[in-house]
Parts: structure tokens; sequence; C-alpha cells
């Protein structure tokens, strides 16, 4: 059972909603107002706007209690890391797409979902809704099997190496089978599942460039922050410098697919407003559009430095509500935060609108 509560604000004209999947509560099954968006499963998030769609439509359309967008979300990043080009997205053994299927797999499970008049596993939405078709299925073989052990993770085993494994083995095989690819497909997916899912999502109402590039950027909340990382494409890889981008004594940036603080501001704006790289670059670029902390408007562009001395160090996006919208630090993912505590107080230099 999917679970929405929401809540709006309005803010300078622009109705903000943000909407929270409630664990445990349950309520009766109705029509849902326009302004509300069901994600089950505790909230979706970190997804490519182009994906999150058709995962909820996937999620809705299968029964099995242990389905979850998150489930199916954290799946297809293992599978491809949402990829869908034939270069990144077609493995050695034959499999295409960002759900990589086989083609003897795909004639079981694929359909024309996007309705472009054909059923092909580049498409997202048909590969998606095969994924959720086949882990469906596999989800109540697992359930009706007795043989013991999570559920999903029986499930994610026969999506990876064929149910007759599964049943070979009487549960997930072991590390010993497949140089224990199985084993590690089943355990990463499980273990970042969470990353995928809630706090709910915050939803933008209204239009206007602004409130377009903060719509976009919501898209990604949950994704890694990566220094160095991201651009107008999306997410990718970043870079230590010496100083920034290390995690426990290790350069955590140069193996992170993420954003950090101005390429996330950069993807969003892209290309309606073709921002460049850096913040204290972004700054400049903006500076002759500056707004007072107590006209801020969805999508404004936010940036602090150290001390208030002028140079330049973290933007964000103004989300709305007192809150805004960015890739904090290294270690950390997009969020959603107050104003107040996102970075120092002190720190907080002034907001432009693009």
């Amino acid at each position: 059972m999917k679970v929405l509560v929401a809540a709006a604000a309005a803010v300078t004209g622009l109705a903000l909603v943000v909407t929270l999947a409630l664990m445990g509560l349950v309520i009766a099954d109705e029509e849902a107002s326009a302004a509300e968006t069901s994600d089950g499963g505790g909230g979706l998030r970190g997804v490519p706007e182009e994906f999150r769609t058709w995962i909820l439509d996937a999620d809705k359309a299968c029964k099995e209690p242990a389905m979850t967008p998150s489930l199916l979300a954290a799946q297809l990043y293992q599978e491809s890391k949402f990829k869908t080009t034939r270069e990144e997205a077609t493995s050695k053994a034959g499999a295409e797409g960002p759900a990589q299927f086989t083609p003897s797999t795909w004639a079981t499970w694929g359909r024309d979902a996007d309705g472009n008049g054909e059923a092909s596993p580049w498409d997202i939405g048909d590969a998606v809704m095969a994924q959720g078709r086949m882990m469906c299925s596999l989800l109540k073989q697992a359930k009706n099997s007795g043989f013991p052990g999570d559920v999903r993770a029986l499930a994610l085993a026969g999506y990876n190496a064929g149910w007759h494994r599964v049943e070979q083995y009487g549960g997930v095989p072991p590390k010993s089978f497949a140089n224990g690819e199985t084993h590690h497909y089943v355990q990463v997916i499980l273990s970042t599942m969470s990353r995928f899912q809630g706090p709910g999502l915050l939803q933008v109402s209204g239009s206007g460039t602004g409130v377009t590039a903060l719509r976009k950027a919501v898209t990604r909340m949950g994704t890694p922050y990566a220094y160095g990382g991201g651009g107008p494409g999306g997410p990718s890889t970043g870079f230590c410098d010496g100083t920034n981008g290390y995690q426990r004594g290790k350069c955590a940036a140069s193996s992170t697919v993420g954003f950090d603080c101005s390429s996330l501001v950069q993807y969003a704006y892209w290309p309606k407003v073709k921002l460049p790289r850096t913040a204290a670059a972004q700054y400049g670029a903006t500076s002759d559009r500056a707004v007072s902390r107590t006209n801020l408007e969805p999508g404004d562009l936010l940036f602090w430095s150290h001390g208030g001395s002028g140079s330049i160090y973290h933007v964000a996006l103004y989300a709305g509500d007192g809150n805004v919208l960015h890739a904090p630090r290294t270690g950390r993912h997009v969020e959603v935060a107050p104003l107040t505590s996102a970075m120092p107080e002190r720190d907080y230099y002034g907001a432009t609108r693009p």
C-alpha cells in the first residue's frame, strides 16, 4: 500500500508541495488530487527525471508487497547506472539497454509500453516496465517457493542468473557460483536501496525559468556529492585537488558518480540558461541581478563565502519555505536543508536570479 501526505506552502505566489511517505500508516485507495504524487516505498529520490515516472508506474502495476520504487531504482543503477546508449549499456554477454535484457528474455517480457510503435530494450519506458513485470513475477515465485531468505534477494538472484539457479541452490547462489557475480549483485542492490528512498520528494508547482530549474534539480535528490563531478549532462566522477574530495583520508571524488554544488546548479538551468561551472563564476555571471533575502523565489541562487569576505565557496538553489536544495559536501547527497543551517549563517553572502 502506497501512502501519501502532502503539505502545501505558498511562497511568492508559487505553491510548493512536499510529499512524505509515512511508514506503517494504511489508508484506503482513493483518487489522488492533481497536486499529489505517490512515491511509495518510503519515497523515491536520486533518479533521473526520464526514469522516474516509469519506475513509479512499474511499481504501481505490481501487487507484490516486496516491490518498491527504490528496489527498481537500485537495480537499474546496478545494471546500467541509468545509461541508455549502446556504447555504455551493452554487456559482453549481449544484454542490452538500461535494464540489461538479453534478446531471449526480452522476447518474454518486452512490450511497447511507451506507445511509440516498437518494443525495444533501449526505450526507457519499455525497459523499465519490462523490468517491473519480470521482477514482480520473480517476487511472487520467491514468496511461494519456501526458500529461506529475503524474497527480494531471491528475486534479484533470479533476474541475474535465472530462476533455475535459485532452485538449484535452494536460495541465492553462493559466492562460489559464477565467481560471486550473482551474490555480489544481490548484496549491492539491497545495500543501495536506501540511497533511492525518501524523504519524500519536494515537488514544485508553477512556471518560469527558476521553477523549471528547481524542478529538474529535485529529480537528483539523493545523488552523491562528488567534488569536481557533474555537469550539464548529469552526474559524473570527480577529482581531488589536494584539499577537496577526500573522505577518511582517501580520494572519494574520483570513484563517486555525482555532483558538486555548482555542477548541480549548472545542470538544473542548462540549456535554458548556460551558467558557468564554478560557484564563484556563477555569482559573477548573475551578480547584476541580486535578490534580497526577503524576496527570494524558487530557483534563485544563494551564495556563501568564508566570513562573508566575497570569496565564494558554495551555491544552492532556493527551494521555497525557507529551504534550499544543494549538494553540500563530500560524503553527503543532494538534499533539501534549511537556509539558516545549510552552511554557516555567518558565511551567507547573497542571492541572485539567473
